[in-house]
């Protein structure tokens, strides 16, 4: 079975469609003191999957939380998260004295609740596998890029798909590939979070159809960068395409003043640039995992 909240439920049900799952969505009761009251099925599945994905966090990690105890208390002992989304993931070690690092605070939490974890594209600096944040069973990381760039190339011939930053230089590099498509990264620096810089090395930029591919864009400050260095160049078109869109109110249209046609994104977060769904790939993670023999406590 395939829980998810009424939020998300075009995503989840689509999931449940790919993956052969039955589908649920739990209940949902704010109390004025703002306070949630959660419903589950009365009777669930020993394995279970709860999809959500982790945007505006800080409330939805509360909702695993009691959302996996209860699926617990029912007698599921194999819980699956779907977080196409996965929070916190930047904060990962002490850069002054005194500051949490997130990343392993919030991935352990997760690895007691859970026995499984799928994501897609984590934002991972300094480790190379999401299991040494999130220690689980069973920890499944995704690329967006990958289905991205099948969707651009159906809507531009031979375009160049540009990094905006040396961060996105490995799902830039991974869809080029996939296609034989060139590419091009960005250098970037940035001293704060609406101030970046960006440099554009040396390449074919004119008159060719110009593709920025990044893993996320919020602000959009440091995408409308990259694209007015492009439209200096000389290209013939500027599009974008992220993975997690988690563009801010003003972000769309700051990119349109700044040259940019199309956005896309993929489904993990819900928004009008989504182009892209990540059922088909999150459904076969789903079926490649096998769960241990030994049941996971799920207690914190």
């Amino acid at each position: 079975m395939l829980l998810y909240f009424d939020d998300e439920r075009d995503a989840a049900l689509r999931l449940a469609e790919a993956a052969s799952l039955e589908a649920a969505c739990i209940e949902r009761h704010r109390f004025p003191d703002g306070e949630l009251k959660l419903r589950l099925p009365a009777r669930l599945p020993k394995r279970t999957t709860l999809y959500r994905s982790l945007d505006n966090p800080n409330e939805k990690l509360v909702e695993l939380l009691i959302a996996s105890q209860t699926a617990r208390a029912l007698g599921v002992l194999h819980l699956d998260l779907v977080a196409p989304y996965l929070a916190y993931m930047r904060q990962d070690m002490e850069f002054t004295p005194g500051e949490a690092v997130s990343q392993r605070i919030v991935g352990r939490f997760l690895a007691h609740l859970f026995d499984a974890i799928v994501t897609v594209d984590p934002h991972l600096h300094r480790i190379d596998k999401l299991e040494e944040a999130a220690p689980v069973a069973h920890a499944v990381v995704l690329v967006g890029a990958l289905p991205l760039s099948d969707h651009i190339v159906r809507q531009r011939r031979r375009p160049l798909l540009v990094g905006p930053d040396s961060e996105s230089a490995q799902w830039v590099a991974a869809a080029a590939a996939r296609h034989g498509l060139d590419y091009t990264v960005c250098s970037k620096v940035r001293s704060g979070d609406h101030d970046v810089a960006v440099e554009l090395p040396p390449a074919q930029v004119a008159g060719r159809a110009a593709v920025i591919l990044d893993d996320m864009a919020s602000t959009g400050h440091t995408v409308a960068a990259a694209a007015r260095l492009l439209r200096a160049a000389g290209a013939a078109s500027i599009d974008a395409a992220v993975t997690h869109a988690l563009f801010s109110t003003q972000a769309l249209e700051m990119l349109r003043a700044n040259g940019v046609g199309e956005v896309w994104s993929t489904d993990c977060i819900a928004h009008p640039s989504n182009a892209v769904s990540m059922a088909p790939l999150i459904a076969q993670a789903l079926r490649d995992i096998v769960p241990g023999s030994r049941p996971h406590t799920g207690r914190l």
